[in-house]
């Protein structure tokens, strides 16, 4: 896998995490309108970038690895587990 950029590398996250998802929940499906980046940046040829789902209660937070040593992609999914307030 090869990343051209930032916007190319947001894409591809998106496109991975609607696959993701409609794998990881059958009685829910959603499309790229449902995914939207957290937070993304480029440190010399490596991307990393924070998605999540406009889902309303499903907890999922996805992070992406890009390696641009290796051209790999890393996909790290996490479920909310916990809310707490303190005061």
């Amino acid at each position: 896998m090869i990343i051209t950029g930032m916007e190319d590398f947001q894409r591809v996250c998106k496109h991975r995490l609607v696959k993701t998802y409609n794998k990881m929940f059958s009685d829910v499906r959603i499309n790229l309108d449902n995914v939207f980046i957290v937070w993304a940046c480029k440190t010399l040829q490596n991307y990393k970038a924070l998605a999540s789902t406009t889902v309303d209660g499903d907890g999922v937070y996805v992070e992406y690895t890009y390696n641009g040593d290796k051209q790999e992609m890393y996909e790290d999914v996490y479920l909310k587990q916990l809310n707490t307030k303190y005061e």
